[in-house]
């Protein structure tokens, strides 16, 4: 049985949260975001703590997932989130100009790319770049978005990369 749905999240300084039926509402520093959560499941706030109950045992899939989505809402407006990409090949290289990035990555043209609203992009050099925002999975969508331009190939290791995801590379060909 997963316990994810039942721990207890406690609500930072500076963090509103607001319930309305099932319509959960998390203003802080950085923004504000809200979700649907499932009418199965029941959000109260108690105190300084918000606690995520369901009806019966049907539901309980949802209840880790409405836990889970609530706790990145409050991470997201008080931290933030952030994915750290990496281009690896000859002539290869990010561009950020504003809200556009320009990846070239060994097309006959270089791929332009609009971030979307809440999104921020920093390159810190040619091969580095920084995906932040505070919806997880907008981050998380647009980080494998870029990466999907050119995924890291196994025999030479090129293309767009996870900062921390490592590649099992092969053997080439060998001459007879």
């Amino acid at each position: 049985m997963s316990r994810i749905g039942l721990r207890k999240l406690d609500i930072p300084e500076g963090v509103q949260v607001t319930i309305d039926g099932n319509c959960v509402k998390v203003v802080g520093p950085k923004g504000e975001l809200s979700t649907i959560i499932n009418e199965n499941i029941t959000v109260e706030q108690q105190d300084n703590q918000i606690v995520v109950n369901r009806k019966d045992d049907t539901y309980k899939k949802f209840h880790g997932t409405a836990n889970a989505l609530i706790k990145n809402m409050i991470d997201g407006v008080t931290k933030g989130f952030e994915k750290k990409l990496e281009i690896v090949g000859v002539g290869y290289r990010f561009q950020v100009s504003g809200s556009k990035l320009t990846v070239n990555a060994g097309y006959s043209h270089p791929v332009i790319v609009e971030a979307p609203k809440g999104i921020t992009l920093e390159a810190p050099s040619n091969t580095e770049l920084f995906i932040r925002g505070i919806d997880k999975a907008l981050v998380g969508k647009f980080a494998a978005e870029i990466r999907d331009i050119r995924r890291p190939e196994p025999y030479k290791g090129k293309g767009i990369r996870y900062a921390d995801e490592h590649i099992n590379r092969k053997v080439g060909k060998k001459a007879a």
